[in-house]
């Protein structure tokens, strides 16, 4: 391994010589997470932990250092972080339905209502306690529905509970006598009020969402890949309307099945993509499947757009988004949240070995070692969905003799032979033989 000799991230005013990324044999790296990640970074060729104030290349931090350091940090040319300044524009609740609603009424007024309804795919929502009295109207035109309430900036299904009546929501009834700073100092407590999807998609009479990795490397212009792999995360309880207090019911989050009393951790529950797409297309046929998922990839083009012009873009910067989509009965995706954390922390051995491919296939497409050419398509598991504009993959048909059909380069749920596609891509690391 050569010697670690290169400038990297620096404190306020501390300007150093850059170097080019071409061919780093050494990367430097911090990471503020003890899980799959450390475990991958650990054991990439030529990277080198960095403790406490050392100077780094790469970090993959919490979105605390982010907000703790970020605006007081210089950063080389070379150097990358995992996260966007201002990543919560997407990530929080209550910002992702406000970016969304603008998107949809500017597309509306831009381009037609017909543009607009393509950004149909988030349930009715309104933020609590600013938008009360506008969800009451809502609230009053269908009695007896069920909503969820969700805190703005609390994940893993904390604080989660659904309502059908408004006396069980009067703590964030808005209150027009508080002054100011009694509002500011109640911020933190936002929620957001949901209509709840009472018509979800079953198997085996249980509720699922499933849990999708979508990596953005660039805003402007926007560049965005869709990972192969990801899971349909299952309830442990049959699911019911008639009971609305059972969170073993209504929450798929990993973190609140795990502790239902016949939890069974190498069991969990779980469904790779790859099983829960073989599973729907047998049911319903090829085509209807194909056409759902491009239905979901909507969700991830459009939601991405829906932040494009807000969203810090910066070179150093890149973001792992976990999307947690629902499905309904009539097989229609809706977008439930975005995370800028996904959990890196396995539930089973399959679900370790899936996460470890992840965050490798992240790494490579990051590219630190300056491997790739930049015109890939695909690196790994990850298959470049959006690059200003759409990316197709050229499939030919012979039936229309040679000429070829243009359809969209993303394979979610579809075969990830992973390896094979990285040993034909990627140079070795230095002082690696090629296998």
């Amino acid at each position: 391994m050569s010697k670690c000799k290169t400038s990297g991230f620096k404190g306020t005013n501390d300007y150093g010589k850059s170097e080019e990324r071409e061919g780093r044999s050494c990367v430097r790296y911090k990471c503020g997470l003890l899980n799959t990640i450390q475990d991958v970074l650990r054991q990439r060729p030529g990277w080198v932990e960095v403790k406490d104030e050392g100077e780094w290349d790469f970090n993959w931090c919490d979105v605390g250092w982010l907000r703790e350091n970020f605006d007081h940090s210089y950063m080389e040319e070379h150097v990358r972080i995992n996260h966007f300044r201002n990543h919560y524009e997407l990530t929080r609740k209550n910002l992702m339905v406000k970016n969304l609603k603008r998107y949809r009424k500017n597309l509306e007024r831009d381009v037609g209502r017909m543009e607009a309804s393509k950004c149909e795919f988030f349930p009715c929502t309104f933020a609590l306690p600013s938008e009360y009295h506008l969800f009451v109207e809502e609230f009053k035109r269908s009695p007896g529905s069920t909503w969820i309430m969700k805190p703005v900036a609390k994940s893993q299904g904390k604080g989660i509970f659904l309502f059908r009546k408004l006396k069980d929501i009067m703590d964030w009834k808005k209150d027009g006598t508080r002054s100011e700073e009694q509002k500011d100092a109640a911020q933190v407590e936002s929620y957001v009020a949901q209509r709840y999807i009472e018509n979800p998609y079953l198997i085996n009479g249980r509720k699922f969402d499933l849990r999708v990795y979508v990596l953005v490397t660039s805003y402007v212009p926007l560049k965005a890949w869709l990972y192969r792999d990801g899971f349909g995360r299952f309830s442990s309880t049959r699911f019911s309307l008639s009971s609305i207090d059972d969170k073993y019911m209504h929450l798929t989050n990993v973190a609140v099945q795990k502790t239902a009393p016949d939890y069974d951790p190498e069991k969990g529950c779980k469904w790779q993509l790859q099983q829960l797409r073989r599973y729907l297309t047998a049911k319903h046929g090829r085509e209807t499947i194909e056409t759902l998922f491009k239905e979901i990839d909507n969700i991830f083009v459009r939601s991405l757009q829906s932040v494009q012009k807000v969203i810090i873009n910066d070179k150093h910067c890149f973001e792992l988004y976990g999307y947690d989509i629902l499905l309904d009965q009539n097989l229609k995706p809706w977008l439930i949240e975005v995370n800028a954390s996904p959990s890196h922390t396995p539930s089973s051995q399959e679900d370790y070995e899936m996460k470890c491919s992840l965050v490798e296939d992240t790494l490579n497409v990051v590219d630190m070692e300056g491997r790739l050419s930049g015109k890939e398509k695909r690196v790994g598991g990850y298959d470049l969905m959006w690059n200003d504009g759409p990316v197709y993959r050229e499939d030919v048909n012979l039936e229309t003799f040679g000429s070829a059909s243009f359809s969209a380069n993303t394979h979610l749920g579809c075969v990830n032979d992973r390896e094979k596609q990285l040993r034909r891509l990627l140079k070795p690391f230095p002082g690696q033989k090629r296998m």
